[in-house]
């Protein structure tokens, strides 16, 4: 799925962010694609270089739909959490899986469960991609 990006006004040369508009919700985030393309319609993959603390970022919410916003320096995403194989969980957050790495263990029982998750602004990145 395509969505709509918005270069915004840049503080400093170090990365260039954006406002991405999804079908769930908005937020500001980093560009990891070319500069000059900031502005437009892509293709994307997320990243985040932030990892669950479950009970600190993480919580389980009852809200049992996929959200993301943006509250003040934070950018909050809520999904389904899948826990995988190798330790790590994604989080299915609309059309999007973003993976996670976990910093302590969490339950085999919230597997598959809906759940908050807060981070950092400065740790969500966009990748452009050609399908």
């Amino acid at each position: 799925m395509f969505v709509p990006t918005e270069s915004l006004l840049q503080t400093s040369q170090q990365h260039t962010r954006v406002r991405v508009h999804t079908p769930i919700g908005s937020a500001v985030v980093l560009w990891h694609g070319d500069p000059r393309e900031a502005d437009g319609r892509h293709l994307i993959e997320w990243t985040v270089d932030e990892d669950i603390h479950w009970g600190q970022n993480t919580r389980a919410t009852s809200v049992t739909e996929p959200e993301l916003r943006q509250e003040g320096d934070q950018v909050i995403m809520r999904g389904r959490l899948h826990l995988t194989d190798d330790g790590a969980a994604y989080l299915q957050m609309g059309h999007w899986p973003v993976m996670f790495d976990l910093a302590s263990p969490i339950p085999s029982s919230l597997d598959d469960s809906w759940v908050q998750i807060s981070v950092e602004s400065e740790s969500v990145a966009l990748h452009p991609y050609q399908a």
